[in-house]
């Protein structure tokens, strides 16, 4: 077979991220930090370099390749292995997971060169880098798996390493432990969706009795259609967690607890695609299913919707981008939802370059507030005091102090916005251009989060860079020094140049993953959708330009957006009530029935279940002391008396 040694390659994705976590976990204190991030960096880069030679040898044979390393279950006659799948959509996850990953990765080094520091620990350097390598492990599991059992695998590692790294700085956030409720939350929320997807590998097994892939689709159109439903919702109910999207999203803002790298290797690279790579990866599921895609791509176009509303009242830079994420993921599920599987993957694609891009950008303005502030301390300057280095309130006028920041920030920003030549557009066109010709109402849904994201873009860009200083540390920012920016000037090409891809006329993605998906409709080009799309997202631009431009906004003044919107900017500041809302209706009436039910069933029946057999043992235990006497003489008697008792029963049996 043609390309054969490449496609063994596959399992070394996994081996050499693991390879990598391991150096460091055994002897990366011996290293010092640039030991620890060069390892973890080069662990993440040749595992790229191995999916780029994968890629390689599918040009040459595009057919699903199946790579066993070991067997795994066997029962009767049910035999799973841990194969590793080697098909274009795989490789396409492993190229963005890979690719993506190492700039966070190299960007990290210096980051978190900083950021130990500033929160008083630099012995978590060497953790931090051994959870991000886990990370890209559990993720590329999650991909490269050819059965939904080691898919569920990965699944639930990239849980466990959000939990992880959400939760890095655990004994931070508010009360002390702000930090570690975000990563609580995370886990808890995400089990919800996990219990969906088990749920749907049982039904699988169940009735098709593998949990191979192409045992599965094989035998998919002869499935009955009720059961088809059951199995496609209940992954949809997977979806919902690990991609954000309701009425499960409310974790991903609280992720921002975690340093900005993991927020940009959750947003871009990792655990939020997972649920778009499982609906791509199950599209012969979800075509014998219409109601189920339907399902699917109205829950992403009413997403899209409520965190675009919700990002446009939002002060913290990173959780501006958070909703963000939540929105675009929006667009993505919509898409997939549709039978549009390529108009989605193009969009993971895409948004995996700008929204690392922002997320690191952003990152890099922090660390230059950071760096403000401590120059404003030290100085004594006016104002100068312990402030919310990420609250733009207290930014302004950094496009003159952090010039490659602001240029990187811009094209990110841009891309998103869906402004073009940039990546953002075209994939996004293609999404839209998609909802256009199978649902109508989707598309308005859509057209209209288009307009939101470009607004609240555009106001975040007028808040961070432009205008006057509005604090000490603004005004004393300073640029970062190359290992935090190059990473930021490679994502930034890839935002501009990621639309040649699958550009009209072309559809270069499309003829990649047509052997892997089970049907990909054809998206026409339409002229109008475009223009429409370019035109809405240049009026986002220009709105937020009108509110925001050249104001001098003090940190207590009040956001002019608030002056126009009134009520309505106070609700989506306060994202719609939904989390108290949880808190009313679900969190509070749980922990009541709790506290109810732990005296009667935990304490009184439960507990004195175990106590009681405590008790009794106790209390034999006590009355058989007593022949433990020590003394010689009683312990003959005792045998004395057995052996008679002996004797006699075998007499007069």
């Amino acid at each position: 077979m043609d390309g054969y040694p490449l496609f063994s390659l596959v399992p070394w994705t996994v081996f050499l991220p693991v390879i990598g976590l391991l150096l460091n976990l055994l002897v990366g204190k011996r290293l010092g930090e640039k030991g620890i991030g060069l390892i973890a960096s080069l662990a993440s880069g040749l595992a790229f370099v191995v999916s780029v030679l994968l890629a390689i040898a599918l040009k040459g044979h595009p057919e699903a390749v199946t790579i066993p390393l070991a067997e795994w279950i066997t029962v009767g006659e049910f035999n799973l292995s841990w194969a590793f799948r080697v098909d274009t959509l795989s490789v396409t996850m492993m190229l963005i997971v890979t690719g993506v990953g190492t700039l966070i990765h190299l960007y990290a080094t210096g980051y978190m060169h900083n950021d130990v520091r500033h929160n008083g620990d630099p012995e978590r350097y060497r953790r931090f880098f051994v959870f991000f390598n886990l990370f890209i492990v559990a993720m590329l599991i999650l991909v490269s798996a050819d059965n939904y059992l080691m898919l569920f695998v990965g699944w639930e590692g990239v849980g466990l390493c959000s939990y992880l790294l959400i939760g890095f700085w655990f004994e931070k956030g508010a009360d002390g432990i702000g930090n570690a409720r975000a990563a609580k939350k995370a886990f808890i929320v995400n089990r919800i969706g996990d219990f969906g997807l088990l749920i749907a590998i049982f039904l699988l097994f169940w009735n098709f009795g593998t949990l191979e892939f192409d045992g599965i689709f094989a035998k998919a159109a002869q499935a009955a259609p009720a059961l088809l439903l059951a199995i496609t919702l209940f992954m949809l109910l997977g979806v919902t967690g690990k991609s954000a999207q309701l009425p499960l999203y409310v974790w991903l803002p609280d992720a921002m607890a975690g340093p900005t790298p993991v927020s940009a290797l959750i947003h871009a690279a990792t655990m939020v695609t997972a649920g778009v790579y499982l609906v791509a990866r199950s599209s012969p599921l979800y075509i014998q299913a219409p109601a189920a895609q339907m399902t699917v791509a109205w829950v992403g176009a009413l997403t899209a919707l409520l965190a675009a509303t919700i990002a446009i009242g939002q002060y913290d830079i990173k959780k501006v981008l958070a909703y963000s994420t939540i929105s675009q993921l929006g667009f993505m599920v919509a898409a997939v939802g549709m039978g549009a599987f390529v108009a989605g993957m193009f969009h993971l694609a895409t948004h995996a370059f700008f929204k690392a891009l922002l997320f690191l950008a952003a990152g890099s303005v922090i660390l230059g507030m950071e760096h403000g502030e401590e120059h404003a301390a030290q100085g004594h300057s006016p104002g100068s005091h312990e402030l919310d280095p990420q609250d733009m309130r207290n930014m302004g006028g950094l496009q003159g102090r952090m010039r490659t920041t602001f240029w990187v920030y811009l094209v990110g920003a841009l891309a998103l916005a869906g402004i073009a030549p940039l990546a953002g557009f075209f994939s996004k066109d293609e999404i839209l251009a998609a909802a256009f010709q199978q649902t109508p109402a989707i598309f308005v849904l859509l057209i209209i989060s288009a307009f939101f994201t470009a607004f609240y873009m555009g106001r975040q860009l007028f808040l961070v860079f432009f205008g006057k200083a509005r604090s000490a540390a603004a005004e004393h920012a300073r640029e970062n020094p190359a290992i935090i920016t190059v990473p930021l000037i490679i994502l930034a090409v890839l935002s501009v140049l990621g639309g040649a891809l699958n550009l009209p006329g072309v559809y270069t993605l499309e003829h990649w993953l047509e052997k892997s998906l089970a049907h990909v409709p054809k998206v026409e080009f339409t002229a109008w959708v475009a223009l429409l799309s370019l035109a809405v997202a240049l009026a986002g631009l220009f709105l937020a330009w009108l509110v925001y431009s050249q104001r001098r906004m003090p940190f207590k003044d009040t956001d002019p957006l608030a002056r126009y919107l009134g009520g309505l900017f106070t609700a989506v500041y306060n994202k719609w009530w939904v989390d108290e809302l949880y808190q009313a209706v679900i969190v509070r009436p749980y922990r009541r029935l709790a506290e109810f039910l732990a005296q009667p069933v935990d304490v009184g029946l439960i507990d004195g279940i175990a106590n009681g057999l405590g008790s009794v043992s106790r209390s034999i235990a006590e009355q058989l002391r007593r022949f433990e006497n020590g003394y010689v003489r009683s312990y003959a008697l005792t045998i004395l008396v057995g052996v008679a008792v002996i004797m006699a029963f075998l007499l007069f049996r």
